[in-house]
């Protein structure tokens, strides 16, 4: 038991990456849409690119969106609006008229006029009644059918023009007056029907919207169908028309079937293989070229994994409120926080891994796909020195540009035309540009959550008037100078072959802060003639210089430094020998141990730290050079740099020959420069 739990502890960080790479795997999968994938692309007006394809079961053509709709719409506009009648009303009108009406004229007009009159007032409200009075004002269209409601009960079918309304009282009383040359009596009327006539119609919603529901419900979503076995397209046929809905509603009853009880779960085994394939390539990947400065790394792992699956929800939310909003997800600052914290050739990767895996998601996956990828070499290619707030945005508006000139194109491609183009694809492009320019404060936040550092952190460490190297310049002044000698040479360097000058500069900055412990028994430092090694064995002194690189691992990690800096202070000598003491040694004893004379390593691991290994030692020694030429500086560069080489010291760093003599030739024109050299005038 004790040997399966020492095992367990020796393992440890395995099992921890894999049971991260279990538990991203099954939540990308879990955020998927629960729906099957149409194994066939294909595009209305564009010719279908497979082979001659057979409806592989029976099913129903289906009607478009828009014919959907538009029945919908119809049966809404021409359905019948119903009213309910009370039937009091008309009664208490005739009652209330007959009371008023002598009151209404004068006493003067004659009798038979007066009958006229009377006469002329029952028609004015068997015309009010004949359909009804609106209680109030409605906005129906004047051509809608009407029905009119007596207990539930359908009494009476019209139009809604029929109907009286409020405000239309007056004509219906100068209709009935001229019908009877009765005009000059229209203001006695006015006045008397003005108090009389009440409304004795209602708008019955519920029932109308009742019956508005039953002929919705009548709509058939389909127009015929189609039988097992039934040629539906050939190869090269142009998808249009009854083809194109064919397809269409193949494609919806295919994957509406696909998702049964009996298949689910294979088909939620299918994602799971292919989510955990691109991870696992991920994982590979910092593996092979990685290995050291990030796979070995939990914290970094997880940071990897947190920010793919962060991009994975995030446009799975997008893609289920509206899919026309999917480029508004700022999916290029993925690689701009890869390159930010680690390097390009990271970002890309793990960049097209993620989008690989949006293809799932999104509609129109291929174009996606394209245009993301596209983005997502402009972001790595463009986006230099972080730091600088020019770069962000010079490099976010080239990164708008590229998805609308991408989409454009693609548009074209698939419509042969700019007249129906979306003009507000280019709004969500530029907003997910502006989205884009949040990788500022998100890199704030992910430098305090997981412990990581960017360019802007380091050039906050380049400041010289930071505490630590304020204490360096005043325990060890020589070494402090030797270190911005150092800084230089290796900034120059690192500009010449594109490695990261920022991060090298810092390096050499503090690669030295080890020997403030021990200042003294550093030459930079002895500015008295007194050297302590005389008193010392070589051993000794050898155990003391090699001992500044634990020592400055120490202070680095007191003062939270971050890894990426504290490992050019673990590798800028590497395995390498003290020569001189070694020598010393050998001159007293004929078997001495090499590796007493060695430093701890590890050797480099990166171009920054293979860079500041050839600068260190070449500005360290270049101390040692008695009047200095171009041809003993060029031998000498050489020679310690060959020496280093032969020593396998940059085996682990992905440096090329090719870089190496950029470097060289860099060393060699800044020590030259360094020492005034000048052309030797005759005498």
């Amino acid at each position: 038991m004790e040997d399966f739990i020492n095992k367990l502890y020796r393992n440890h960080s395995l099992i921890y990456k894999g049971l991260l790479f279990v538990c991203t795997t099954f939540l990308i999968v879990y955020l998927f849409p629960k729906s099957g994938k149409f194994k066939y692309n294909f595009e209305k007006g564009k010719p279908w690119q497979s082979e001659n394809l057979y409806a592989p079961f029976d099913f129903a053509i289906k009607k478009s969106d828009a014919e959907i709709a538009s029945e919908k719409q119809a049966i809404i506009d021409n359905s019948i609006l119903y009213f309910d009648i009370d039937n009091t009303i008309e009664a208490k009108v005739n009652q209330l008229y007959k009371q008023q009406f002598r009151s209404a004229f004068s006493d003067s007009i004659p009798k038979r006029t007066l009958d006229n009159l009377n006469k002329a007032g029952q028609e004015i409200i068997d015309a009010f009644y004949a359909f009804g009075v609106l209680n109030e004002s409605y906005s129906f269209s004047e051509d809608r059918a009407i029905a009119i409601l007596d207990e539930r009960v359908k009494k009476q079918d019209g139009f809604f023009s029929d109907l009286i309304k409020l405000d239309a009282v007056t004509p219906v009383i100068n209709k009935v007056l001229e019908k009877h040359r009765l005009t000059n009596f229209k203001t006695n009327f006015a006045a008397l029907f003005f108090e009389l006539i009440q409304p004795n119609l209602t708008f019955d919603k519920s029932f109308t919207e009742k019956g508005v529901q039953e002929e919705l419900d009548k709509i058939a979503y389909a127009r015929g169908s189609v039988e097992k076995e039934t040629l539906i397209i050939s190869k090269g046929e142009i998808i249009e028309g009854d083809k194109y809905l064919e397809l269409n509603s193949l494609k919806s009853e295919y994957e509406s079937q696909v998702w049964t009880k009996s298949n689910y779960n294979w088909i939620l085994f299918a994602y799971t293989l292919l989510v955990s394939l691109a991870l696992l390539m991920l994982l590979l990947f910092l593996r092979n070229y990685r290995k050291e400065e990030v796979f070995e790394n939990n914290t970094k792992v997880t940071f990897i994994f947190f920010n793919i699956l962060l991009m994975v929800f995030i446009t799975t939310l997008v893609v289920n409120y509206n899919s026309k909003f999917i480029y508004v997800v700022p999916i290029c600052i993925l690689p701009l926080i890869f390159k930010a914290f680690f390097d390009a050739r990271l970002g890309l990767f793990a960049h097209v891994i993620t989008v690989l895996l949006l293809g799932f998601i999104v509609p129109n996956s291929y174009e996606y796909m394209f245009l993301q990828i596209i983005a997502g070499i402009v972001t790595i290619l463009t986006v230099s020195e972080l730091y600088k707030r020019a770069n962000l945005f010079i490099s976010v508006g080239q990164i708008t540009l590229i998805y609308i000139i991408a989409y454009f194109a693609f548009f074209v491609i698939h419509e042969g035309s700019v007249e129906t183009i979306k003009w507000e694809m280019f709004i969500w492009f530029v907003l997910s540009g502006l989205a884009t320019l949040f990788v500022q404060p998100l890199i704030y936040v992910y430098e305090k959550i997981f412990g990581l550092v960017s360019d802007v952190s380091l050039l906050e460490l380049s400041d010289t008037n930071s505490k630590l190297l304020k204490e360096l310049s005043n325990k060890a002044p020589g070494t402090f100078h030797h270190s911005l000698n150092v800084a230089n040479l290796a900034e120059a360097s690192a500009n010449e072959i594109g490695a990261n000058a920022m991060l090298v500069r810092v390096g050499a900055l503090y690669h030295d802060i080890g020997k403030m412990k021990n200042p003294t028994y550093f030459t930079e430092n002895q500015s008295t003639g007194i050297n302590p090694h005389d008193e010392l064995s070589s051993k000794e002194s050898a155990r003391i210089i090699t001992g500044h690189v634990i020592d400055g691992i120490e202070i680095a990690k007191k003062y939270n430094l971050p890894d990426r800096v504290i490992d050019f202070i673990r590798t800028h000598h590497g395995t390498s020998v003290v020569y001189y003491f070694y020598m010393q040694e050998k001159k007293d004893f004929e078997d001495v141990d090499k590796l007493d004379f060695s430093y701890p390593g590890p050797k480099p691991f990166s171009k920054e730290t293979a860079i500041l290994m050839m600068c260190d030692s070449v500005e360290a020694a270049s101390k040692s050079l008695k009047d200095p030429t171009s041809t003993k500086i060029d031998a000498f560069v050489e020679n310690i740099i060959d020496k280093q080489i032969e020593g396998g010291q940059f085996l682990n760093a992905n440096i090329t020959f090719k870089e190496i003599q950029s470097i060289k030739k860099v060393l060699k024109y800044k020590l030259a420069n360094i020492y005034h050299l000048r052309i030797e005038y005759p005498e």
